[in-house]
């Protein structure tokens, strides 16, 4: 059984907590939940750190609401959880929706119990193109994505992960178990809230919130990610956030944190242990 906190309108937020030390805090993609960050925190708990991954609302083992699928509150919830454990010196991991997640923590609440800060594969700054930001991807991409939840979010979340995994590379083999796990996740969630997160993670501009990050950061990114482009992604993150370090894959995909867990894990202790 997870261990779950209460956040102020009475949903309950589903969490992980492993290990003693340092705390790292991992905020997973959509529509995945805690389970995602396995390799990270097997790794990490055995390294000497206290490893904490929450399920989002509406994803995993949380409370599935109607109302409060928004970045907003999601960055509430993450600093509900922060405050009821009372945690200190925290160093935050986001991938993909949950790099957006960190950064408007920090450009809400501030930096005070955060010492670093790591945006792997983030949707930071925006994903929807627009004229401020033509090398985005276009409404039709977003509106695809949710007409597929709707119909038929169960053979979406399964075709979803030969370009999240980049199993369509011959760089790649693919595995059924991570498959299978990618779609397990997704169905735990609730079709509301993973229905409004669409939005969250494509439209939500995160320009400044990554003015406002003031902790040692590093920005990892595939090159070959086809599901956040690098150029519209990383590429500006890591000019706006004023501390920060590119580090950037060649041929890695979206979903590298699995299926590279052993380079990220390494790179990741690096940059917490410098």
């Amino acid at each position: 059984m997870m261990k779950t906190i209460q956040v102020k309108d009475g949903s309950k937020i589903a969490y992980k907590d492993f290990g003693k030390g340092q705390t790292i805090i991992f905020s997973h993609g959509w529509p995945l939940s805690s389970d995602a960050w396995d390799a990270q925190m097997l790794f990490f708990g055995q390294q000497g750190f206290r490893v904490i991954a929450h399920d989002r609302r509406s994803h995993g083992n949380s409370s599935q609401t109607w109302e409060g699928n928004d970045m907003d509150t999601y960055a509430e919830d993450l600093s509900s959880l922060i405050e009821q454990l009372d945690l200190n010196d925290v160093v935050l991991v986001g991938h993909s929706t949950g790099g957006g997640e960190v950064a408007r923590y920090i450009g809400t609440y501030g930096s005070a119990r955060v010492s670093k800060a790591v945006l792997i594969g983030a949707v930071p700054p925006v994903m929807l193109q627009s004229e401020n930001n033509p090398g985005g991807l276009p409404m039709e991409v977003f509106d695809g994505i949710r007409a597929a939840v709707e119909k038929d979010r169960s053979q979406f979340y399964k075709d979803l992960t030969t370009p999240f995994f980049n199993y369509n590379r011959s760089s790649e083999t693919p595995s059924d178990g991570v498959r299978e796990s990618f779609w397990l996740q997704g169905m735990k969630g609730g079709i509301k809230g993973q229905y409004d997160c669409i939005k969250q993670f494509s439209e939500v501009d995160f320009t400044d919130d990554l003015k406002k990050i003031d902790v040692p950061t590093l920005i990892m990114h595939g090159d070959d990610d086809q599901i956040v482009p690098l150029a519209d992604s990383a590429i500006l993150s890591a000019q706006l956030v004023k501390d920060s370090q590119l580090k950037v894959y060649a041929g890695f995909g979206h979903g590298m944190t699995i299926t590279q867990a052993g380079t990220i894990n390494e790179d990741l202790l690096r940059f917490i242990e410098e």
